[in-house]
């Protein structure tokens, strides 16, 4: 997905209008909260959109720093924070360029669905990057659409929203040979995921950083 797309989508479509923008947090990432899996520590939210789910982690007590390549998405998550008197910082930054603008290392990274915006001839720039956001013996969560995943033409690697943009869809020996050189596979399953018009297939991989 080019920036420029997904700028313009933050800049002219409503946010409930907005597949991916779910105002509530995914069980996969509350369930690690909820069981002490991970807490309370310095995150960083990967593809951040709105602001929600970095938003739901700040306040129970996570430092969490978002970031998204669309500054309309983070002008829209600093004003979400805003209201919801949440602690936040929010970034423009590219997940594929150097991340000069990101301060700092990390104690848990999460990506919900950003990876699946993420092409195979980029992906290893995206994991290297991911792993020098973290430190040694951090956390790191991705949900991302499964190939399986029934929607958007049903099939193939590569398809086409209603909104017009371009997403990857996986599979979990994809993801394993793609985490596997940087991070200790923990868990690698294909779950199901809520969606604003019907259930999806994802996989979800939590790896812990060597």
């Amino acid at each position: 997905m080019q920036p420029d797309d997904i700028d313009a989508i933050y800049r002219s479509t409503p946010l409930d209008k907005i597949p991916w923008n779910m105002e509530t947090p995914p069980a996969a990432l509350v369930e690690l909260v909820n069981n002490g899996t991970i807490r309370p520590c310095k995150t960083i939210d990967l593809g951040c959109g709105a602001g929600n789910y970095a938003i739901y982690l700040a306040t129970l007590g996570f430092e969490v720093t978002g970031v998204d390549i669309s500054p309309a998405a983070i002008r829209i998550a600093e004003e979400n924070a805003k209201k919801r008197n949440a602690r936040c910082r929010f970034v423009v930054a590219d997940l594929l360029d150097d991340l000069h603008e990101i301060e700092g290392t990390f104690d848990f990274a999460f990506d919900y669905g950003c990876s699946t915006t993420i092409f195979p001839e980029d992906r290893d720039t995206y994991i290297r990057n991911v792993y020098r956001l973290l430190n040694t013996g951090s956390l790191y969560l991705s949900v991302c659409f499964s190939e399986n995943d029934p929607h958007h033409g049903s099939s193939g690697k590569v398809r086409k929203t209603p909104l017009g943009t371009t997403l990857y869809f996986s599979s979990e020996p994809e993801i394993r040979d793609l985490v596997s050189p940087f991070f200790a596979i923990r868990e690698l399953k294909t779950i199901g995921i809520a969606g604003k018009h019907g259930p999806h297939a994802a996989v979800f991989v939590l790896a812990q950083r060597r």
